[in-house]
């Protein structure tokens, strides 16, 4: 952990360098109260096994530590069973460490945790105020920022994120209506590859994306069990879950690292490793 008084600089330039430093929660109150998207409607009677989902989140958490990732807990709050997902209570791009601004009541109030933390720890952050906006829908490529136009993720607080970072490109995608976040369909996992799942996007959107990326499309059962929602540990290697098996093995031919973790529980809630970690320094 971070001594008290000591400060590194948050530096985050993609979603596939080096992972150095980054903020999880564990899911010791981890449960689907109301159904806010639509993964926790397929679940919502079966509910979450907070012993199994600790357990995963643990052994998520070694495999990091293994990797050489310097792990920051949060502390969980029985007030915010959503709190796992770390990477919508804030983004970093560039060296601008955002505070999202959440959409649903029951995510509400997260971002007070979050700012507890990083004020204990002195770190700068912006606040996005005129609009909400969540880190699953932030993804960030060199000087482009993908932006999905969510349920989550206003045009307004897009417009505030352009004018706020003047130098680099902010990109909205608009994404179909039953989508959560941009990150459950969409991942860059290299300068010029990404996961992706089409049917999430205009013609427009998908034309734009194949004019900066080759792609490894992913099938409806695959975006299902978050398969686009990797974590890249570094170039080449990341994080996916084990019945991925189809887009594992098309990653792997095409050359990247894949470490399978067993993640089934929490997935039941509509998100995977990304959304359960935020990024504060990748090199």
């Amino acid at each position: 952990m971070i001594e008290s008084g000591k400060l590194f600089k948050a530096s985050c330039n993609n979603e596939y360098n080096k992972l150095k430093h980054v903020v999880v929660c564990p899911p010791k109150f981890m449960k689907i109260k109301q159904a806010i998207n639509e993964t926790q409607k397929q679940y919502l009677s079966e509910n979450i096994n907070q012993e199994i989902a600790l357990k995963q989140h643990e052994q998520f958490v070694k495999v990091l530590q293994d990797n050489g990732v310097v792990v920051h807990m949060l502390p969980p709050d029985e007030r915010y069973n959503e709190q796992v997902f770390t990477r919508d209570i804030g983004f970093c791009l560039g060296e601008t460490l955002f505070i999202g601004n959440m959409e649903s009541a029951i995510r509400k109030g997260e971002e007070s945790v979050l700012k507890n933390w990083l004020n204990h720890h002195r770190f700068t952050y912006r606040e996005i105020t005129s609009g909400p906006i969540e880190g699953g829908d932030v993804i960030i490529s060199e000087n482009k920022v993908w932006v999905g136009l969510s349920g989550r993720t206003s045009q307004e607080a897009i417009d505030e994120l352009i004018k706020t970072l003047p130098s680099f490109e902010v990109i909205p995608l608009s994404l179909n209506k039953e989508i959560l976040h941009l990150d459950c369909v969409f991942n860059v996992i290299s300068p010029n590859t990404a996961i992706i799942y089409t049917n999430a996007f205009s013609e427009d959107s998908l034309t734009l994306i194949r004019n900066h990326y080759n792609l490894i499309e992913v099938d409806k059962e695959e975006q299902f069990s978050m398969g686009p929602n990797i974590l890249s540990l570094e170039p080449g290697k990341m994080l996916s879950l084990p019945q991925n098996v189809r887009m594992n093995t098309q990653l792997r031919k095409a050359g990247f690292h894949v470490i399978e973790v067993d993640f089934s529980e929490i997935i039941k809630s509509g998100g995977s490793f990304r959304c359960c970690s935020l990024p504060i320094l990748r090199v």
